[in-house]
């Protein structure tokens, strides 16, 4: 199993594929990468050796590409910065709202979650009490 910048990838999978399963690493940097080092996109994970692997880590290190644990911190700084500075973006990501301009009277169920109805639902009855024990 290879394990690439922290991730096990998967073992079936194509090489080119298995590491955009990377976060930060998409079709396109995965077919440089493997093209700079001459590794066939054919290739399936199970069979790449350890010297591969090893050369896929030291690339991205070397090249400063900035994946997974680095990357996910850089664009939550980046929202924060936006937050912060009280930007309208900010503000969008603050109420859990779509940011770049998409209308929310309908669509935008990703972003704002599952319906809440208001003002429609019925009043739930309580139920009766239970009669008094009788006197004796």
């Amino acid at each position: 199993m290879a394990r690439i910048s922290g991730i096990d990838l998967p073992k079936g999978k194509r090489i080119d594929v298995a590491l955009a399963y990377i976060y930060g690493i998409g079709k396109f940097l995965s077919e440089k990468i493997l093209t700079d080092l001459n590794i066939p996109f054919n290739t399936r994970v199970k069979d790449i050796t350890e010297t591969q692997a090893n050369q896929i880590n030291t690339y991205i290190a070397s090249n400063s590409i900035k994946v997974e644990g680095d990357l996910r911190r850089e664009v939550q700084q980046n929202i924060r910065r936006l937050i912060d500075i009280g930007s309208y973006r900010g503000y969008r990501h603050k109420r859990n709202l779509p940011v770049h301009g998409q209308r929310t009277k309908t669509n935008a169920r990703t972003r704002r979650g599952k319906r809440k109805t208001v003002g429609a639902a019925k009043a739930v009855k309580k139920p009766a009490a239970a009669p008094a024990a009788a006197a004796k």
